[in-house]
């Protein structure tokens, strides 16, 4: 072969710088088209409404996780009252209970120490009786 036909290190660096030069110049050529510009400002418009609705959607669900605290504190603090109210009316109950007990103890108290004050009467009565019929029988 000839050896004039194979390019040699130099020819292979420009070929390479010329390509470079062309594929930069073709890039700057598309990015200087209108119609690019005009899809780079259709993208910007689709992020920028695509970021306000997951902002609305953040700020919804913000409102709506607020609702939900408001409502189960309210809930709770309804739970609150009824069982204190319930509480209240069981207290209320047992010292009802209480008391009616402790009338009817103090009841039985006073009949008890009757019958009983009748029964220490009653034995010392008969203990009387035999102490006396003893005394007679001698």
């Amino acid at each position: 072969m000839n050896r004039s036909k194979l390019p040699d290190f130099g020819d292979r660096l420009s070929t390479a710088n010329e390509a470079k030069k062309a594929q930069l110049e073709r890039a700057k050529a598309l990015a200087e088209r209108p119609e690019r510009a005009e899809r780079r400002k259709e993208r910007e418009a689709i992020v920028a409404a695509r970021n306000t609705r997951i902002t609305e959607r953040q700020v919804a669900e913000a409102a709506r996780k607020e609702r939900e605290a408001a409502d189960q504190a309210a809930a709770e603090a309804a739970e609150a009252t009824a069982r204190e109210a319930a509480l209240k009316l069981e207290q209320d109950a047992r010292a009802a209970r209480d008391a009616e007990r402790a009338t009817r103890e103090a009841e039985r108290g006073t009949t008890e120490a009757a019958e009983g004050a009748k029964r220490q009467a009653d034995l010392e009565q008969r203990r009387a009786d035999r102490k006396a019929k003893k005394r007679k029988g001698r």
